[in-house]
Order: structure tokens, then sequence, then C-alpha cells
């Protein structure tokens, strides 16, 4: 059985918590590993301050989580969405990790811990919306 349940919430750091809340609330509904869950929270974490950061700066707007969850698959789907400014995160090349820390360019490395970790990321801007998915098996 597929759940679907959304939160829309003020995009800025103080609400970190309740995001994660609410995610692993529906985490613990798919008996997720803690290997995953910490997976899924960091992913999680990365991407909504990356919106409460930049996506409106220096203004506050609001996001919007939506999180399926499948039982039967133990797959989740968590779409982070924001009306800020039109950003696609995957677009930008992965850093070269091979470097040494100060000659890597700053930014970048959340973003491809998050592509790594998951089993998919998606991004599609779509009616005035950016909506980053993450998809994960539990």
């Amino acid at each position: 059985m597929v759940e679907k349940h959304e939160l829309q919430i003020d995009a800025t750091t103080e609400n970190l918590q309740a995001v994660l809340d609410f995610v692993d609330e529906h985490l613990d509904r798919l008996n997720c590993s803690a290997k995953a869950r910490m997976q899924i929270d960091i992913a999680v974490e990365e991407i909504f301050v990356n919106i409460a950061s930049y996506a409106y700066s220096p203004e506050t707007g609001k996001a919007i989580l939506k999180v399926e969850s499948d039982e039967e698959t133990g797959m989740v789907r968590i779409a982070l969405a924001d009306c800020g400014i039109p950003y696609n995160p995957l677009e930008k090349g992965d850093p070269d990790v091979t470097l040494a820390a100060e000659d890597r360019e700053i930014g970048g490395l959340g973003v491809y811990m998050v592509k790594k970790s998951m089993d998919d990321v998606l991004y599609e801007f779509k009616d005035g919306w950016n909506v980053l998915t993450l998809i994960k098996r539990c």
C-alpha cells in the first residue's frame, strides 16, 4: 500500500528538525534500516538547508515536502519543492574527490553525497516550482 503525506513549512534552518521528524515518522512505518534512514536524513537535511539558505535569499519562502512510501517494495520517495530561484543542483558537475580538500572548488560536495547515497535523484522545474525528488529503498 502506498502512503502519501505532505508538509508545507517555512524554509528556514530553524525548521530543519520539524522536517526530519516528519520524514522519520514515515521511515518508521517502513522499518527502514539504520543505514538507509541515516542516508535519507542526511540527504533531506542537505537539500532542505540549501533551500532555506539559497532559494529565497534574502527573503523567506515556503518549502513543501511530499513523502510517498510503499510498504510492499520498501521504497520511499521524498520530493522537496520550493518556488524560489530556479536551480537544478544536478546540472553542476561532481567535485573531483581525488583532489586534496584545499585544491577543490568550494561547494557541491553535499549534493554529490546526496546523489551517491540515494538510489535515484530527480529534478524538475514545474509550474514555477523547483522539485528535487529523492528515491531510496529502505
